[in-house]
């Protein structure tokens, strides 16, 4: 992408970088040649409307005052908006394009069109062009949870609301997903007789108008389409639109997805799931076999809050994922806040290194303009270091667990009993068998273990056998209910699933027979008994309680360190209920159901959602990082018993309570200013006349001092002060007193006590000062303000280090380049080179894989790569920089070969094809690189792709010089410099090794592009 940038401070000069924002220091600029043919996303320099301040002469400004939205048909917006438009079609001109897919005006200035690789290098070297991003392929992140979050409370923050019947009054919520079921009652604007909603046209109508800007003809608030008409709309659901131009729009779907709608419609039922958790009906009856769980219905955080949905994602036939592009994605974004929205939710996969990714770029400016954001951290758990959407100005969202548990007990022949989650309506009793041993005549062992259905391609276990018994299932590969399935087509009266891997999370399913779900400390014991001859087992019916202890963190949520900016912001930032949460669907892929259990982030992001509504109702003059500073500092902690950082970083500040937040006492509050001299510390995506700007105005680059309300360091070397400003909110005079402590640190708070009138804001500093904490180990505390009942507290996660140095920088390929670090130490320092090796490129082909589950692909859609890895070796990388073909996503997994065969030991899911896998100081050994077409555009047809591989070992190929202090001191800055030798064309990799004192950190990359 071209880096050309503007130099005002109310500018927004950003431009993603070449190689991710994760650690770049010294980026260069991204070369021509990587351009490909396909769709890009192309940001241009002009403010959008929610930003532009009327700098542009005969142009007046449109950014709404506080408080207030943009009215997309008043003529001051019209004619800025035209005015952006005509320089959109002016840059595609130049670049020789006019493929347009689609224009942004309000969130993200810029367009996306279909652009040949030639024409996507020739707009990135036009002046008024920022960012030229190839699209990518985001997916989703798969009723009791009101009262067990208290907000049926007496005095909670519904009774403050005029109760669930005012609860959200008139606030809209923006659900950017896979549509909605409009006749769902969830979403219903009329009630019965007993205030219960009913479908219209029965019932009377209980909504008002809404209170929304007025839409134009050309941008209907109601979009029509495939069984979608505007009277698909109510009061209660007034704006649905639907994007797929970066899926080739109404014909691209209709070829692709012929079962998909193209129209708002839902077809998966992730979207209708999301939009009735966080602002569906209050009470609304629960039909079909999930009504067991919610006699009394359910409810929407906000349940009087109107739905405006924006369907961008695009399901597999059988409801399993659902997937949108950048290009669809932004343009939602762009609607949302055009259309007046108050919150978004986001429960879609995001850049978990990228804080200038087109989509966290226009979170920016809708939180600039006021619309709160929350965003669904990732289901990667519990796998450190997954978390996405790392942005400050959104609200991530982890997932727990919650009081409603439905149970049963297994009770074995030998005596033993279990006891997991469960949904069997009834009891059964039979012979009990492992599935391994009753697989069908010539059905692969391993798909019996794992009891293959019909619907996994072919019934894996034999009729014969089964009857009558109760099988015992392992967990993998196939959906869960599928097992169930597997058993009932075999006849089987029960089922008992155990999971193989201690890190999975039990789940209570529908089930095609009574069954319960066991955790992998039983499987020993379990295997044991079912191969024993004779044995036998009773299932008993569920039961339901609402006592159960909660919150536990779900195992499926991702969590930090965050990847982003050098570990110095602590993401996620709250959890919420996300495992079996019951809510709406879609009966289109639920089996006729219009209620289900689902879980994942995607479900816990709409919590919170729903209850910021709350508090845009409740406090209207509120910025959206107010109220995020309001639910995370009153936020309570998970039960899981892990050491400190750990649950820092699976919950953030900790489960939202939203009754404590409505009275935070203090905020944590900040701006665009701020945000972009947060991007100024963390990437290049701001331009360097702007940065010098925000720094001479007072504001800080360095990350860890984001005003936001947690403290992150994730290269504490010798000590650190970080800054925060805070605003009383309490409505009087108040003073507050500082405690802060980190086990291994000293931490003083200055000044120790603040005493602030009613809206004054004030600045204080945290300094934090290594003692005896292991060096490299994350270690947390607390920073509490306390004034007499109200408690504002915040978690610090802190890592010493003996050095702080990039993870990675780019060098120009002539010239010197330089970088910083930070001495945690004092005695004798040395930096010295490894490397640079060219990249050996492995050219390949992979189709699409149908079912896009690896462990089931067909060989078609995998491409292996071995390697033997020697001793001696530090560093291996493997890149994939696209694909063939516009839109395609390939994945990456790496296999070593061990005694119990090849097992998997990392793997690059991002969306579409741009993947890196890295290995630091490998095991000696055979590995094996799989490309996965995760989704290929082409189909059954193989798009071409090519492999990068660098394997450095621990010599200098004397073409490259470090220069570095040989004596430093503790707490002091230093400077490395790289000066490259001339290199042959191509993508060369190095490393600079330090030495000097114990735990240094791993070797700077250094990536060397030579066109």
């Amino acid at each position: 992408m071209n880096r050309r940038m503007l130099g005002a401070l109310t500018a927004l000069p950003l431009a993603v970088t070449a190689f991710g924002t994760a650690s770049a220091h010294a980026a260069g600029p991204k070369l021509e040649s990587q351009y490909t043919d396909g769709i890009y996303v192309v940001q241009m320099a002009d403010l959008p409307v929610v930003a532009y301040d009327g700098r542009v002469q005969g142009f007046a400004a449109t950014k709404p005052g506080k408080g207030k939205k943009i009215d997309p048909a008043s003529q001051n917006v019209a004619r800025y908006v035209d005015h952006l438009k005509g320089k959109h079609l002016g840059a595609l001109k130049q670049a020789g394009a006019s493929n347009k897919l689609y224009d942004y005006a309000y969130t993200y200035n810029g367009f996306a069109a279909q652009l040949k690789g030639d024409q996507a290098a020739a707009l990135a070297k036009q002046p008024g062009v920022l960012a030229v991003s190839k699209q990518q392929t985001y997916t989703i992140n798969t009723a009791t949870t009101p009262s067990f979050l208290e907000l049926d409370k007496p005095d909670g923050i519904w009774d403050q609301l005029g109760g669930p019947k005012g609860a959200g009054e008139d606030v809209v919520i923006g659900v950017i997903d896979s549509g909605i079921w409009p006749e769902a009652l969830s979403f219903s604007d009329r009630v019965d007789a007993a205030g219960r909603p009913v479908a219209a046209p029965k019932g009377r109508v209980v909504y008002s108008s809404p209170k929304l800007p007025k839409v134009d003809k050309l941008n209907r608030a109601c979009v029509n389409g495939e069984r979608w008409s505007e009277q698909d709309c109510n009061n209660k659901l007034p704006i649905a639109r639907y994007f797929n131009e970066g899926q080739g729009g109404n014909p691209g779907i209709q070829k692709a997805k012929p079962w998909e709608f193209n129209s708002p419609r839902d077809y998966n039922g992730h979207g209708t799931h999301t939009a009735s958790t966080a602002g569906g009906n209050y009470a609304t009856p629960v039909t079909g076999q999930t009504s067991v769980l919610a006699p009394k219905g359910i409810s929407g955080m906000a349940p009087r809050a109107r739905i405006a949905a924006y369907k961008a994602l695009w399901s597999t036939e059988d409801g399993s994922t659902a997937g949108g592009t950048t290009s669809d994605l932004v343009a939602a974004i762009d609607a949302a806040v055009a259309d007046g929205v108050d919150v978004i939710n986001y429960s879609i996969s995001g850049s978990q290194t990228n804080f200038a990714d087109p989509a966290e770029i226009a979170f920016l400016f809708a939180a600039d303009a006021g619309v709160f954001v929350a965003a669904s951290a990732g289901n990667s758990g519990p796998i450190p270091s997954t978390v996405a959407h790392p942005s400050p100005w959104i609200t991530t969202v982890a997932a727990g667990t919650h009081n409603r548990a439905t149970t049963t007990t297994v009770h074995l022949g030998n005596g033993k009993t279990y006891t997991g989650p469960s949904l069997a309506d009834h009891q059964v009793s039979g012979d009990f068998v492992y599935a391994g041993d009753v697989a069908a005549p010539g059905v692969d062992a391993e798909k019996a273990q794992l009891c293959y259905s019909s619907a996994d391609g072919g019934l894996a276990l034999d009729p014969a056998k089964v009857k009558g018994k109760i099988v015992l299932c392992d967990r993998g590969a196939t959906a869960r209910v599928n097992k169930s399935l597997a058993v009932k087509e075999a006849g089987g009266v029960g089922m008992v699933l155990v999971n193989l891997k201690d890190e999975d999370g039990l789940n209570a399913d529908f089930h095609a027979v009574p069954s319960v779900h066991l955790p992998a400390t039983a499987s020993a014991a379990l295997h044991s008994y079912a191969e024993t001859s004779g044995a036998t087992a009773t299932i008993d019916k569920f039961t339901l309680s609402t006592d159960a202890p909660a919150p536990f963190t779900a195992s499926f949520s991702s969590r930090g360190p965050l990847l982003a900016g050098g570990g110095d912001l602590l993401k996620p930032d709250i959890i919420a209920p996300g495992q079996d949460v019951l809510a709406a669907v879609s009966p289109a892929s639920n089996n006729g159901d219009g209620f289900n259990l689902y879980s994942g982030t995607s479900m816990s992001s709409p919590h919170i959602a729903g209850i910021a509504a709350l508090f845009k109702d409740r406090h209207p003059d509120w910025s959206p990082m107010a109220i995020k500073s309001a639910l995370m500092t009153t936020a309570d902690d998970v039960k899981d018993k892990t050491d400190a950082a750990s649950k820092a970083f699976s919950q953030g500040a900790g489960h939202v309570d939203p009754n404590k937040a409505v009275n935070p006492g203090l905020v944590y509050d900040s701006n665009r200013n701020d945000w972009l001299a947060f991007l100024c510390g963390s990437t290049e995506a701001v331009g360097p006349d702007s940065c010098e700007k925000l720094t001479k105005a007072g504001y800080s680059t360095d990350a860890s001092d984001m005003n936001v309300p947690s403290i992150a360091i994730g290269d504490l070397a010798g000590s650190q002060t970080v800054t925060r400003k805070v605003t009383n909110v309490s409505g009087k005079t108040a003073t507050f007193t500082a405690a802060a402590s980190v086990e291994g640190f000293d931490v003083t708070v200055s000044p120790a006590t603040l005493t602030l009138k009613a809206g004054e804001t004030a600045k204080f500093t945290v300094t934090i000062k290594t003692g005896s904490a292991a060096v490299n180990e994350y270690t947390a505390g607390t920073l509490t303000w306390t004034s007499g009942k109200t408690t504002v507290r915040s978690p610090i996660v802190v890592r010493p280090v003996a050095l702080a140095a990039p993870a990675q920088v780019t060098a120009k390929a002539d010239g010197s380049t330089s970088y910083d670090v930070t001495f945690g130490y004092t005695g004798n320092f040395a930096a010295t080179p490894r490397g640079l090796v060219k990249s050996t490129e492995l050219p390949g082909q992979v189709a699409d894989d149908p079912t896009d589950d690896f462990n089931t692909a067909p060989k078609e859609s995998l491409a292996q790569f071995p390697v033997t890895i020697d001793e001696g070796t530090t560093y291996v990388r493997w890149s994939l920089f696209g694909a063939g073909n516009p839109g395609d996503d390939l994945d990456l997994y790496l296999f070593k070969e061990t005694e119990k065969g090849y097992q998997n030991i990392a793997l690059s899911g991002n969306g579409g094809s741009n993947e890196e896998v890295s290995l630091t100081d490998p095991d000696a050994g055979n590995y094996i690189m799989v490309v996965h077409g995760w989704g290929v555009v082409s189909g059954t047809t193989p798009t071409d792709f090519t492999l990068h591989r660098w394997v450095l070992d621990g010599t200098d190929a004397d073409n490259m010089k470090v220069t570095a202090p040989t004596a430093v001191t503790a707490g002091d800055k230093g400077t490395v410099t790289l000066d490259v030798s001339k290199l042959d064309a191509g993508k060369w990799l190095g490393s600079v090794a330090y030495s000097g004192a114990k735990g240094m950190p791993n070797p700077t990359i250094v990536r060397v592009d030579v066109p």
